[in-house]
């Protein structure tokens, strides 16, 4: 998959959430992690984040909205239940991308969702966990950006073979 992405958090107070988030990250590969005045420290994450993230990917830590950097051409992506965000099915995710997730008991600043250059949802009856929120985002940026044969027509029809160049659904570094 060509492109970059990272994942973050804002105001996130359970550590659990926030290791279950980077981890899920790191297993998606993440180019980056960061959070936001984190009402955690998010570098003592052992219970949750059993592959230790922020050993292999960067994670950058902001005390504000205002502090927060991001690589050039990075657009943010804040996730939250909002009328005008685009749901999750409907939405094109931008080749160098930054997702933001809000805190479990509260939703986005005003500030970050003013910084975002798009927000989208999940189609969802009420907010999911913020972990599970990020798998299913990640998850979709995988499916819909990455390099995979086309889904059969019928449950369990023949699938289609991957071209030669393509290894385990990606492309090969040398073929980029």
């Amino acid at each position: 998959m060509r492109g970059f992405f990272g994942i973050g958090v804002e105001r996130i107070s359970k550590p659990m959430n926030v290791g279950n988030l980077f981890r899920s990250a790191h297993a998606f590969g993440a180019d980056f992690v960061f959070a936001i005045a984190p009402a955690v420290d998010v570098q003592a994450l052992y219970k949750s984040d059993t592959s230790a993230t922020a050993k292999h990917v960067p994670l950058y830590t902001y005390p504000t909205v205002d502090a927060m950097l991001l690589p050039h051409a990075c657009q943010l992506v804040g996730v939250e239940l909002l009328d005008e965000a685009v749901d999750l099915p409907s939405f094109t995710h931008p080749e160098q991308a930054a997702y933001v997730l809000g805190p479990e008991r509260g939703s986005l600043s005003p500030d970050l969702v003013a910084r975002c250059d798009h927000t989208v949802k999940i189609s969802t009856k009420f907010c999911v966990n913020v972990g599970i929120a990020g798998a299913i985002l990640m998850y979709d940026r995988l499916i819909t950006r990455g390099r995979h044969a086309p889904r059969p027509p019928t449950p369990g029809g023949p699938i289609e073979e991957l071209p030669p160049h393509v290894h385990g659904g990606h492309f090969s570094r040398q073929n980029d």
